[in-house]
């Protein structure tokens, strides 16, 4: 693979599995340095093992435990990459849980929250924390990892569903806080992956998520959903200089084509195509709805 990432540096949260992990591999692969974090320590050893074998001699591969809705988990985080790998430039924020499944009035309350801590609180402490670096050195990319209750209900699975709607808004509105500093922000939706969240949807069964959730459920499963690979890739791209402007967006890995957007930089920056937005009767032909 080409060393697109040379001399960057780049922290990936829940980076010990699933799609982190892929993340990972691209971006060793692409010549970073990389910061690895997420709950499980024991994980997170034998996933630097795996990456070192894929690095060249001078590149340095670390991780550390961590807690994204602690804040002080996090503070540690962003100051021990600093000072071990000498700087920062990309920010993956990947950890996330789904979080209890049922019907809300039925659902755990402090799983719930705990849902809405690792998912938002920790995306946004992550940002906190590394923003000032971002903006010393007037270059940064934040990369959010979003999902499909960013963009349509998930009866059942409520505080996954809002926490991915509030993470997306939140990396909009960052975007615009920091436009013009050098620093891009984007969502990423990775589509409907065959990983370790999928397995907790098929154990939970269709009294806790669904019928109709369970049955599509069941046939990614037989499917293969995703590939991770286009996740990453996307990722990778996200990372590099290639997107350099592109901010402020929803980015689909397999429905969109964003190879290509680099072409399109002034029509996407003056519009509000691929954001969260309301759908207005005249959006649908309705000539009743709207003043």
């Amino acid at each position: 693979m080409e060393k697109i990432l040379s001399g960057k540096v780049a922290i990936i949260t829940g980076a010990n599995q699933g799609l982190g992990l892929e993340i990972a591999r691209k971006y060793v692969l692409a010549g970073a340095d990389v910061m690895l974090c997420a709950r499980n320590l024991a994980l997170l050893q034998e996933v630097q093992i795996d990456l070192n074998k894929l690095a060249v001699l001078e590149q340095k591969i670390i991780f550390k435990a961590c807690d994204v809705s602690v804040e002080a988990d996090v503070q540690a985080l962003v100051s021990e990459t600093l000072t071990k790998l000498g700087g920062c430039h990309i920010l993956v924020n990947n950890a996330g849980i789904y979080g209890p499944k049922g019907e809300i009035e039925d659902a755990d309350w402090a799983e719930w929250v705990k849902a809405i801590e690792i998912n938002v609180f920790g995306s946004v402490l992550m940002c906190r924390a590394i923003l000032p670096h971002f903006k010393a050195q007037g270059y940064g990319k934040v990369i959010q990892l979003s999902g499909g209750g960013a963009t349509n209900p998930l009866p059942r699975i409520s505080a996954y569903a809002v926490s991915k709607a509030a993470i997306v808004r939140f990396a909009e509105t960052l975007a615009e806080e920091v436009r013009g500093t050098g620093i891009d922000v984007n969502a990423l939706a990775p589509g409907a992956l065959n990983t370790r969240m999928l397995d907790e949807v098929l154990e939970a069964g269709p009294e806790k998520v669904g019928k109709d959730f369970y049955e599509r459920s069941l046939k990614q499963k037989e499917s293969g959903g995703a590939p991770l690979d286009r996740g990453a890739e996307l990722a990778l791209f996200l990372a590099s200089a290639a997107s350099d402007g592109i901010t402020g967006k929803l980015i689909s890995a397999v429905w969109d084509d964003w190879e290509h957007w680099p072409e399109h930089l002034d029509e996407l920056s003056s519009s509000d195509v691929y954001t969260l937005r309301r759908i207005t009767g005249r959006d649908r032909s309705f000539e009743w709805g709207d003043a």
